[in-house]
């Protein structure tokens, strides 16, 4: 990974400063908690694909910096927005927008960050860059929705749960690959590449996420262990282990889910069951099966170069990652 960050570095600097410039704002609050925010850093890998698929597209000027800034712009929003319906009181092992400034606060700079992020791309003057960020944010709002009335649904099945995360998570990624496969001119076929790409590794990202909630050791993770459980959420580790587990433990699970809050030994004991029905290694084995279909994408429609090489390395990062 250390070779895709030194590929991408001088940009990614630029990418930064141009955060800053775009949360220019008079209002103090908007500064504050977006500054806090975009400072706790994160892996800044949609930026960062933006980047890559405009130079495998042969892009070079400097539109692609500006696009990345909104892209990531985007993904703090939503991030924000997800904080305050999850209750979440943990974001990348630091305390959350809204835990610091209140649940209105949080909503109210997301809102800024959405409006700021089209106001942006409006004034950058791209038709087809503005349309492929606008369907990706009508379509995670809607990934959102699909995920609230999915909560505690103890039969909802891996194809469905697909749906929830392509439309939640994924198809932000995808779009940032399409937007660097926009600026770099190439064909129609190119560009669906590199969004598939983008769509496959999101996937494969979700799923790493989903593995690590139950795993991860909190301060790595950056938020609390069995988050997703105590939400009701049903992600694939959970859905493999209910897929497969006997009438007793699906009635343990249903017992575990509706607890408020959510006792350390009910986890415990959920988590022994995703083991014994090997969930986590389920999730890791779908999340690599997704990103060698990613790197298959990229592979069909674009020569090996050094550009090509560092995507590939990024999408293996994400299945090898533990936070």
């Amino acid at each position: 990974m250390e070779s895709v960050l030194k590929l991408v570095a001088a940009e990614m600097r630029a990418v930064e400063q141009q955060f800053k410039r775009d949360l220019d704002s008079d209002v103090y609050l908007i500064r504050k908690v977006g500054e806090y925010v975009l400072a706790s850093g994160g892996k800044r890998m949609r930026p960062m694909l933006v980047l890559l698929a405009a130079r495998l597209a042969g892009y070079q000027g400097e539109a692609h910096i500006g696009v990345a800034s909104v892209v990531e712009f985007i993904h703090t929003a939503t991030l924000l927005h997800d904080d305050v319906v999850d209750s979440a009181e943990l974001r990348r092992g630091a305390a959350s927008a809204n835990r610091v400034w209140g649940n209105e606060a949080s909503v109210l700079v997301g809102d800024f960050l959405f409006a700021k992020s089209f106001s942006i791309m409006v004034r950058a003057g791209s038709l087809p860059i503005l349309q492929a960020l606008s369907d990706a944010t009508t379509q995670m709002a809607e990934g959102e929705v699909l995920q609230l009335i999915s909560t505690c649904d103890l039969d909802l099945s891996e194809e469905r749960y697909m749906q929830v995360v392509r439309e939640k998570t994924a198809v932000l990624i995808a779009a940032a690959c399409r937007c660097g496969a926009i600026l770099g001119g190439v064909d129609a076929a190119c560009q669906q590449a590199l969004h598939d790409f983008g769509m496959d590794l999101g996937i494969a990202f979700q799923f790493m996420d989903d593995a690590l909630d139950y795993v991860a050791d909190e301060k790595e993770f950056g938020k609390v262990r069995g988050h997703d459980l105590e939400e009701g959420k049903m992600t694939l580790p959970l859905i493999e282990t209910l897929r497969r587990c006997t009438a007793e433990e699906r009635q343990l699970v249903e017992r575990v889910v509706e607890e408020e809050p959510l006792q350390e030994d009910s986890l415990s004991q959920v988590v022994a069951l995703i083991e014994r029905y090997d969930g986590i290694g389920y999730t890791r084995q779908r999340a690599q099966q997704m990103v060698e279909k990613a790197k298959g994408h990229l592979r069909a429609a674009f020569p090996e170069d050094e550009v090509r090489r560092a995507l590939e390395i990024l999408a293996d990062y994400v299945v090898s990652r533990s936070h």
